[in-house]
């Protein structure tokens, strides 16, 4: 028989694509006030793998990963992924999306992504979400699955996301620790003492 525990906490990432690279940077300045603030952005990239938004968004898109300082529950990406919906829609003109928003976490075991569209893959979490199960970390590295997504499978991407769980291994051992202000506006590194 096991014994259920409580889950440790996981560290927030997204995903935000735009043909407006503007519209990503102020974006991530929203998110930083729902979230706290991103200890981590990467740089801006062509997001290209697919044509698939073009008709809705516009070409070029651009692309940022970024993660947040402040730890989550892992449930809390239903809401996350909710709140994140509604910065779509406030962006969207005539009812076409001007920016693409897909937070998730990175824990040490895994990078999921929230969702609102079911596949065989995916859980059911609650309130029209689905987990999306997109890397694993084996053999001291993340691996794609047979159902990744392309970019998210690419040897750059999983640069990124393997040092973003560095930090977060960091932060839940103790070792990298922050003090955020009530407004999720300031921070300052703290020692370990």
């Amino acid at each position: 028989m096991s014994n259920p525990s409580e889950a440790e906490d996981v560290k927030l990432i997204s995903s935000l694509f735009s043909a407006d690279a503007d519209l990503i940077d102020r974006v991530i300045l929203e998110m930083e006030g729902l979230f706290g603030p991103t200890d981590w952005i990467s740089p801006a990239f062509f997001f290209d793998r697919t044509k698939y938004y073009e008709k809705e968004m516009g070409w070029p898109l651009h692309r940022r990963f970024i993660s947040f300082k402040i730890l989550v529950r892992p449930q809390d990406i239903v809401e996350i992924k909710w709140k994140t919906n509604t910065l779509e829609k406030k962006e969207s003109q005539r009812g076409k999306r001007k920016i693409n928003i897909d937070p998730g976490y990175v824990a040490l075991e895994r990078l999921v992504l929230a969702t609102g569209k079911n596949y065989t893959h995916r859980i059911y979490l609650s309130k029209g979400i689905f987990a999306d199960l997109t890397l694993i970390f084996q053999r001291g590295s993340f691996s794609p699955l047979a159902w990744t997504y392309r970019d998210y499978g690419d040897p750059e991407s999983i640069d990124y996301f393997n040092g973003v769980r560095e930090r977060y291994k960091r932060q839940i051992r103790g070792l990298e620790q922050f003090e955020i202000d009530a407004n999720h506006k300031t921070e300052a590194r703290k020692e370990p003492s």
